[in-house]
């Protein structure tokens, strides 16, 4: 591919992300445009190669390939919304936050404004961008994301198509995502409970990772699981975290860390066992959370 015809991108909203992606398309030799409400967020990629737009219609009207970076699919849609006229015949790239019905919504407002769409999601942090190894999903039409995978893999050398439905990417950014926060509070439990004896936070780094690699390990076999409702060998049972339960509250009450945010997964775990699963893998959890109790 020579210079003359690398596709050319815009990039709107820069903030680290929304950076990191435009920085990765200038250094990959795509003519590259970019727009931010604060427009002094512009200049160290000017300064890279880059070209600021005045204003967020002049960026989609620069580039058949628009790329957003915001925060949700409202807010895309609605710093696109002075642009709508520019936007027949682009391809818009969504890389936000958001639940499957604002892809859907955002879906099918791109297509009534003559605009082809592609949801994606960036599975890692804004340093990883570019590399080889670093994932990215789309969903929506395939033969949109055949003909730009080339410059979308750009942004990271895992790029991967999930299918057709505008939402797919929305729903395993959602279904994935929804690993990160529990396992990040407990390493903050872990670290404050090390640091109650005197004991610093990084001395438990090397075990924690150790310990994320045996649940990676695990996965395909709980997946496994899930997939086929036979949850009869048990490597580690519901009845066995059941029991471990009681440790947290003997940890609390040592330590003085609080241990409250895990009544809930206690709470999951007792309806499991109350469900007829005491024995079952501890994967049958899945079993309990499709039957969630009545929000009131």
């Amino acid at each position: 591919m020579t210079g003359d015809s690398r596709t050319p991108v815009s990039v709107i909203g820069l903030g680290s992300m929304g950076r990191a992606l435009a920085e990765a398309f200038v250094a990959a030799g795509h003519p590259t445009t970019v727009w931010n409400r604060t427009p002094g967020k512009a200049a160290p990629l000017v300064a890279q190669g880059a070209v600021r737009a005045e204003a967020v219609e002049d960026a989609v009207a620069a580039s058949g390939l628009v790329v957003t970076c915001l925060t949700t699919f409202e807010d895309t849609r609605a710093a696109l919304e002075p642009a709508v006229r520019a936007l027949p015949g682009r391809t818009l790239v969504t890389l936000n936050s958001g639940s499957p019905a604002g892809a859907r919504e955002t879906a099918a407002w791109a297509t009534a404004h003559g605009a082809r769409l592609l949801a994606g999601a960036v599975k890692n942090v804004p340093s990883a961008v570019g590399k080889p190894d670093t994932l990215l999903y789309y969903s929506g039409d395939k033969a949109v994301f055949d003909e730009l995978e080339a410059t979308l893999r750009v942004l990271g050398g895992d790029t991967v198509h999930l299918g057709e439905e505008p939402d797919l990417a929305a729903l395993y950014e959602m279904a994935v995502g929804a690993m990160l926060l529990p396992a990040l509070v407990g390493f903050f439990q872990g670290a404050a409970a090390v640091q109650a004896r005197g004991l610093r936070a990084d001395t438990m780094v090397r075990f924690a990772g150790k310990w994320l690699d045996m649940i990676k390990t695990l996965l395909p076999v709980f997946a496994g699981e899930i997939d086929s409702g036979d949850y009869g060998d048990a490597a580690s049972s519901v009845n066995l975290f059941l029991a471990a339960a009681a440790h947290d509250d003997d940890l609390s009450e040592e330590t003085g860390v609080d241990t409250t945010w895990l009544a809930p997964l206690h709470d999951l775990v007792r309806r499991a066992a109350e469900a007829g699963h005491g024995e079952h893998s501890i994967s049958a959890l899945a079993e309990v959370l499709r039957k969630s109790p009545q929000r009131t």
